[in-house]
């Protein structure tokens, strides 16, 4: 699995959880699905996420590592 797989399944475990939250518990939980959206909409322009630099530093592949690997095999 590589970072962007892992990013795009937790900005949408994020939302769900949400959308849940602000069902059930408290209707200001509606914020930290505008903050996901809004965060993955700055990065659409900028090219830049914390979460993809967290995963880098873990050691997790990135999209363009795991074709490099796949033509060194």
């Amino acid at each position: 699995m590589n970072r962007t797989r892992i990013i795009h399944r937790f900005a949408g475990a994020m939302i769900l959880v949400s959308v849940l939250l602000t069902y059930f518990v408290n209707p200001a939980w509606v914020f930290l699905a505008a903050f996901v959206g809004l965060n993955l909409l700055q990065a659409s322009f900028t090219r830049w996420c914390l979460l993809d630099d967290i995963l880098r530093k873990m050691g997790i592949p990135g999209e363009c590592d795991d074709r490099t690997a796949a033509g060194k095999s």
